[in-house]
């Protein structure tokens, strides 16, 4: 979360934001100027302090900005409109995370358009590094209903935290079978923070909260406007190692958060659906033309590569890809013993905390299951 300071003038009751996060909130709040838009101006002049020291001429030499939006930032710089919107994130207990800060989700810091203010309420863990989206039709049937819940339940329980949308359908089943789980699950609004959509989700919303995290990029008070819903999918794939994609008809928003995944060099996987049924025309079409058909949780651990830096889960075990979740205790203490440079057995058995013949047999069970492999002449190399 981020640091406050004592330099800048606000209420006496509520903290202080640093001068750049008051600034980084102003920028958030000009109408017209969306993420790509911040993302051009911070690239132009280095920080948001320096966009509001500049006037009207420099401003309109930034690629998208003509004076209609250059009147509006150069307005922005002398309104309390972001004092009132800090005060309101203290007041309501909403958490602002920057992009660059170690409290900003590692994922979502990957994509090119990151937020570069995301509002949270709830908690953003390292664990949630571990990340699945898992999206879908809101008009959906009662198959997919059960695939979504079902999916979401087993990674959820197997320590995996499931990313959505909130919305009807797919999206409000794979946050139950999160929960159902025991596990983390977010939720990505395109709406603010103060009115979550759809209304009748609010009880839901307050368990993902309580279980995970509200999020969304938007300002507190944000209604519900159609543009914003495609523009909220960048950031559920973005917090994502993958995306899964369960009964999305060909128009479905949902094939723009595939879209996203596949730009971001994330996992694409679908459940497959009945080859006549409209409810899964864009999910089969996903699969026909390479994404990966997924069945249930094994599957995606089949599917997600090995982590670029491990990630330690809530019981302090350092995994290394997400596959490894689906091992005991025993076999990931054995598993962490064996490395990617080839070792042979001896020096396994003699750092083993147990006996030679449990050793021996876990790791015929992790041969078995392709993450160690038998090199000639007693050696093991850890597969990945």
């Amino acid at each position: 979360m981020i640091a406050v300071s004592n330099e800048r003038l606000v209420p006496a009751d509520i903290p202080t934001p640093d001068d750049e996060v008051l600034d980084l909130l102003r920028l958030n709040l000009v109408p017209g100027v969306g993420p790509r838009m911040q993302r051009n101006l911070l690239d132009f002049f280095g920080s948001a302090e320096d966009i509001f020291k500049a006037d009207l001429r420099l401003l309109e030499q930034v690629e998208g900005i003509g004076p209609k939006l250059a009147r509006l930032i150069s307005v922005a710089k002398n309104s309390d409109d972001a004092v009132n919107e800090w005060r309101q994130c203290c007041e309501r207990n909403v958490s602002l995370f920057r992009n660059g800060e170690g409290s900003y989700p590692r994922n979502l810091s990957e994509i090119s358009d990151a937020p570069m203010l995301l509002y949270g309420r709830g908690t953003i863990e390292p664990r949630d590094d571990l990340a699945v989206a898992i999206v879908g039709s809101r008009r959906c049937t009662h198959y997919g209903l059960q695939q979504a819940e079902k999916i979401a339940r087993s990674l959820a329980m197997a320590g995996i935290t499931v990313v959505s949308g909130l919305a009807r359908g797919i999206d409000a089943a794979a946050h139950r079978g999160a929960l159902a789980g025991g596990g983390r699950t977010i939720a990505v609004l395109a709406t603010g923070l103060l009115n979550i959509y759809p209304p009748e989700h609010l009880d839901l919303a307050k368990d993902v909260a309580a279980s995970g995290a509200l999020v969304c990029e938007m300002k507190l008070n944000q209604h519900p406007s159609p543009g914003l819903f495609p523009q909220r999918n960048r950031i559920i794939s973005g917090l994502s190692l993958g995306v899964i994609i369960i009964e999305a008809q060909r128009k479905s928003g949902s094939l723009h958060t595939a879209r996203h995944a596949m730009e971001q060099g994330r996992e694409v996987m679908a459940v497959p659906g009945q080859i006549d049924s409209l409810a899964s025309e864009g999910s089969n079409d996903l699969i026909r033309d390479g994404a990966t058909l997924i069945r249930n949780a094994d599957d995606v651990f089949e599917s997600l590569g090995p982590l670029i830096e491990p990630v330690r889960t809530s019981n302090e075990t350092e995994v290394r890809s997400p596959r490894e979740l689906t091992l005991n205790d025993q076999e990931l203490s054995v598993l962490n013993l064996v490395t990617t440079q080839a070792r042979s057995i001896d020096e396994v058995l003699r750092e083993a905390t147990i006996e030679p013949s449990r050793v021996l047999a876990t790791l015929t069970i992790l041969e078995m299951k392709r993450m160690v492999k038998r090199l000639p002449g007693g050696m093991l190399v850890r597969l990945t």
